[in-house]
């Protein structure tokens, strides 16, 4: 299980110093999240996909990604066109589609891929130190960070457990279906997996302790200076929030009545 392949990469957003990128990321995230209408998510989406062109990354995983997320997005197309209320449009049996549904299922569409797109580009190239000890440079709590590390960093190993457990079902010809004995053995697969967690917890604990962890993580390189691309992508940025900012102020005061 491979958590960082994104972050393998010699692009331009690749050498991009972490604060800036995390910085960047913020503010566009809760413009894109609140905007209303379609004006600001489109052109969110389209900045999105520059932020990923830019980054050069693999076309088939980041496929994956965005399959992943807009499955889920699919059920809302299957109830949204028809529980909004406003102007038909057609109408399948008992139910309405209206153009105020399709478009509120549009916009979540919209906001759902340019949010994806811009946290792979910005954070998915970074690899796990890199970003951890850029939180910590950004004042985030120090636990938090700690707690996000370990839980990054564990499960690929809780994911090894599981294949492991899993291979081993199927080697004594395991077959789900929907019986009680699938349901007990899932569940033991589950509890088997909590105790194998807790073991794996009481053996890291054991050993940071043993090298004497305090509670923080010894930094041996630190950040160095920001160079002229990383003002000028954090300034481009700050120009594209700000735009979508104006957008969605305007948009506001046409729909005033």
């Amino acid at each position: 299980m491979h958590l960082e392949e994104f972050s393998e990469g010699k692009s331009l957003i690749h050498s991009l110093d972490p604060r800036i990128k995390l910085i960047s990321l913020v503010p566009f995230i809760v413009i894109v999240a609140i905007a209303k209408g379609l004006t600001v998510p489109s052109i969110s989406l389209v900045a999105s996909v520059v932020l990923i062109l830019f980054a050069r990354l693999n076309v088939r995983p980041l496929l994956e990604r965005l399959l992943a997320v807009n499955l889920f997005i699919l059920f809302l197309w299957l109830i949204l066109p028809f529980s909004v209320e406003g102007k038909s449009i057609f109408t399948i049996g008992p139910l309405t589609a209206t153009s105020e549904g399709i478009s509120y299922a549009l916009t979540i569409t919209l906001k759902a891929n340019a949010i994806v797109l811009s946290t792979i580009a910005l954070v998915a190239t970074l690899p796990i130190f890199r970003l951890v000890h850029a939180l910590r440079h950004l004042k985030v709590p120090e636990k938090l960070v700690s707690l996000f590390f370990f839980c990054y960093r564990y499960i690929s190993v809780l994911h090894e457990d599981y294949s492991a457990l899993h291979n081993a079902m199927k080697m004594r010809a395991f077959r789900p279906a929907t019986n009680v004995h699938t349901y007990r053995s899932y569940a033991y697969l589950v509890g088997m997996l909590v105790l194998k967690s807790y073991e794996h917890s009481e053996k890291v604990y054991q050993a940071m302790l043993c090298r004497g962890f305090t509670g923080k993580f010894p930094l041996l390189q630190h950040f160095t200076h920001l160079t002229r691309k990383d003002l000028i992508f954090l300034v481009s940025m700050i120009l594209v929030a700000a735009g979508l900012v104006t957008l969605e102020l305007g948009n506001n005061f046409w729909r005033l009545p």
